[in-house]
C-alpha cells in the first residue's frame, strides 16, 4: 500500500482510497505511525488474546476442581473453543460499522461479561446454562484475535516496513497472550480458585475494551451495502490467488504444528529425560516464537507476502522433521526453539498478506475468517497428533512435515497458474 502524500488517504494496489482520516486522529500520539497509538494496540491486543487464551483453561479447571466429570469439563471448554469457527458470521460488522473500533470493544466487554457470568452461575444452575453462555461468548472470541489484527492498518503507518514492524508486535502479542492467559489461570487457581482466575479474565477484557476505544480512527473503506456477505467473502478469497494461498498455508501450518506439545509429551521417554520436561520443549517453542516477532520488529520482512509465505512454511516443515528426527534432549529442545522461531515469521507474514491482498471493503471479515479458520486446525491438529502418537512417537511430526510440503509444492503450482 501506498500514500497519498497530501490526503492522508491509503490507496490500494488498484488506486483505490482508503480514508483513514477522523474524529479520533487529533492528538499527534492517536495518529496512524505513532508509538503512542502501537504501545496501547499492543497491550490491548495482549490483554484481550489472554483471556481469550486463558478462558478455556480456567473453565476446564473450575469444572473439574468442582468435582464435576472429566467429559463435563470438556465439553464445557468446547462450549468456549468451538464456536470461533463462526466467528465470520459477525464480522461483517467490522466492514459495515461507522467505527469497528466500538465492535471490538463491545465484543471484549460481551466476551468478558459473557465469561464472568457461566463462572458464576455453574455453582448454581444446571450445566446446560453455563455451557450456552460459553457458546455465545465463543461467538465473539475471533473479534478479539483476527478482529483486533485488522485494526493495525490503520495504526502502523502508510510504509510497508512500518507496517510488517507493527505485525511484529501483533505476533508477540499472540504469543505473549497464549502464554499469560493460560499462566494467570494456574498461579491464580493455585493461590485462590479457578472462579477467580476466570473473573480476573473477564475483567483484563473490559481493560482492553477502554484501550480499543482509544485506537486510531479509521473512516469506513466503503458503504455498509458494498461490504460483501460472509460466504461471498470466503469466495472471493478462494478466487484470489494470494488470499487462496494465504488461506490454505495458514491452515496447514497451524495444522502441523499443533503436533508439537502432544509431542513433547510423548518423547520424552526415548529422549531420557523425565516427563516433566515436556514443559522446557514447550517452553523452547514459546520462547522461539518470542525471539522470531522480536525479529520481525528488528528486520521486518521485505520480500512479497505471498511467495515468501510458502518459503516461510518450507521452512517451518523442515524445523518439524527436525524436531522427529532430534535423538537426544539438548537437540529436541534446539529444534522445538527454531520451530517456533520460524512459525512467528510465517505469522507474520501471514498477516502481512491478509492486510496486503484483502479488499479494503473486506478486511475485517479477510481476518476473520482466516484467523477462525487458523484455530480450528489447530484444535484438529491437535485431536489428529494425539491420536496417531500411540503406533510411532514420532510420527504426528514426520506427517506434519510431509503435509506442509505438498502445500508448499501446491502454492508455488497454484502461483504460476495465476
Amino acid at each position: 500500500m501506498a500514500q497519498d502524500g497530501t490526503s492522508g488517504t491509503f490507496r490500494d494496489g488498484g488506486g483505490r482510497g482508503v480514508g483513514l482520516a477522523g474524529k479520533g486522529q487529533d492528538a499527534e500520539t492517536n495518529q496512524p505511525g505513532s508509538l503512542g497509538g502501537l504501545a496501547r494496540y499492543v497491550v490491548a491486543a495482549t490483554l484481550a488474546r489472554s483471556a481469550d487464551g486463558g478462558a478455556v483453561v480456567a473453565i476446564v479447571l473450575l469444572a473439574t476442581t468442582s468435582g464435576s466429570s472429566g467429559w463435563l469439563a470438556g465439553i464445557l471448554g468446547a462450549c468456549i473453543t468451538a464456536p470461533h469457527l463462526f466467528g465470520p458470521l459477525v464480522a461483517r460488522r467490522l466492514d459495515t460499522a461507522a467505527d469497528g473500533r466500538t465492535v471490538i470493544a463491545w465484543a471484549c466487554v460481551f466476551h468478558g461479561a459473557t465469561l464472568a457470568a457461566a463462572v458464576l452461575l455453574f455453582p448454581v444452575t444446571p450445566p446446560l446454562v453455563p455451557g450456552l453462555i460459553l457458546i455465545a461468548s465463543g461467538l465473539v472470541g475471533p473479534l478479539l484475535t483476527g478482529g483486533i489484527s485488522s485494526r493495525l492498518t490503520a495504526i502502523a503507518g502508510p510504509e510497508r516496513i512500518s507496517q510488517r514492524r507493527a505485525q511484529g508486535w501483533d505476533v508477540a502479542s499472540y504469543g505473549i497472550g497464549g502464554t499469560i492467559g493460560p499462566s494467570l489461570v494456574a498461579a491464580v487457581s493455585a493461590w485462590a480458585n479457578p472462579a477467580a482466575a476466570a473473573l480476573i479474565l473477564a475483567a483484563s477484557t473490559f481493560v482492553a475494551a477502554a484501550l480499543i476505544r482509544l485506537l486510531p480512527y479509521a473512516r469506513p473503506a466503503s458503504a455498509a451495502a458494498d461490504v460483501p456477505r460472509p460466504g461471498r467473502t470466503l469466495l472471493m478469497m478462494i478466487s484470489t490467488g494470494p488470499l487462496r494461498r494465504t488461506l490454505y498455508m495458514t491452515v496447514v501450518v497451524a495444522l502441523a504444528v499443533a503436533a508439537l506439545p502432544i509431542t513433547a509429551v510423548a518423547s520424552t521417554g526415548e529422549l531420557g529425560v523425565a516427563p516433566a520436561a515436556a514443559g522446557l520443549l514447550t517452553a523452547a517453542y514459546g520462547l522461539g516464537g518470542l525471539l522470531g516477532s522480536a525479529g520481525v520488529m528488528i528486520r521486518p520482512l521485505k520480500t512479497d507476502a505471498d511467495p515468501l509465505i510458502t518459503w516461510l512454511a518450507a521452512t517451518v516443515g523442515i524445523a518439524l522433521g527436525g524436531a522427529a528426527l532430534a535423538g537426544t534432549f539438548p537437540t529436541a529442545v534446539a529444534a522445538f526453539a527454531c520451530a517456533g522461531v520460524l512459525n512467528s515469521y510465517f505469522f507474520a507474514a501471514t498477516l502481512a498478506a491478509r492486510s496486503e491482498y484483502a479488499p479494503p471493503a473486506a478486511r475485517g471479515q479477510v481476518f476473520v475468517w482466516i484467523g477462525a479458520l487458523k484455530i480450528t486446525a489447530g484444535s484438529a491438529g491437535t485431536a489428529l497428533a494425539g491420536a496417531l502418537i500411540a503406533p510411532a512417537t514420532r510420527m504426528p511430526l514426520f506427517l506434519a512435515s510431509g503435509l506442509i510440503v505438498l502445500a508448499v509444492v501446491a502454492s508455488m503450482v497454484d502461483r504460476r497458474s495465476d
